[in-house]
């Protein structure tokens, strides 16, 4: 991406942070937020663990992962949003080990195997041209054996003024590209994880996309020793 284009999305998305709360509660039909809970709980995550909330935005999943992984785990947002993370911030205070890093989600800056698991909140499809295919290389890279990716997005809203908003707002992402996932997430995961399902949510106007990656092979001791011998 070019600098200047960059500097646009950024600009962009520091004024979005304003309204971005709003804005995602009326597409998704969940203004009390019990979505982020339930993408929380799918995660499998327990007390000591590590989660990477990819583009946290402002931070909406972050409470509901901290719950999850308690004082000895540790929650880390990143978004290369400063506007974003300011908004963050104001949510996670006080609650437990929950880190924010300014980080682009195609690149990384964390060691192989680092987390049990990773989220993605309503976000995804605003990674632009092959983004969406490095960020799913470097989730996968990043999580442990038989770690969990869990992307939530929006169905395409059924009221005509929010699915007008839809709309909209993929354009001013990058209409053709973001099109390209809408309706094909299982796809574009299985070319990056052993095993994908879809999960249908209560309200209807989201879905999580699971991916896991392989889990480490089991030594086979008997094998082995045969083969001393």
């Amino acid at each position: 991406m070019n600098a200047v284009r960059s500097r646009y999305r950024v600009r962009y998305y520091d004024a979005f942070s304003r309204v971005y709360d709003r804005f995602v509660a009326a597409h998704s039909s969940d203004r009390e937020g019990r979505l982020r809970d339930v993408l929380a709980e799918r995660t499998a995550l327990r007390p000591g663990d590590r989660v990477l909330d990819l583009c946290t935005g402002t931070g909406a999943t972050l409470p509901a992962l901290a719950r999850r992984t308690g004082e000895t785990g540790l929650v880390v947002g990143i978004d290369f949003s400063g506007g974003m993370l300011a908004q963050a911030r104001r949510k996670i205070a006080g609650k437990g080990a929950v880190a924010l890093v300014r980080a682009d989600a195609e690149r990384l800056p964390f060691r192989d195997g680092s987390f049990h698991a990773a989220t993605c909140s309503h976000a995804f499809y605003e990674l632009k041209g092959e983004s969406a295919e490095l960020a799913l290389e470097e989730v996968g890279r990043v999580l442990m054996p038989d770690g969990r990716f869990l992307m939530m997005e929006h169905e395409v809203p059924r009221k005509r003024l929010v699915r007008l908003l839809f709309y909209v707002r993929l354009l001013s992402m990058g209409l053709g590209k973001a099109l390209e996932i809408l309706g094909s997430e299982e796809e574009l995961f299985r070319r990056h994880f052993a095993t994908v399902e879809r999960i249908e949510t209560e309200t209807g106007q989201s879905k999580i996309i699971l991916g896991r990656t392989r889990a480490q092979p089991v030594p086979q001791k008997g094998r082995n020793h045969e083969a001393r011998r």
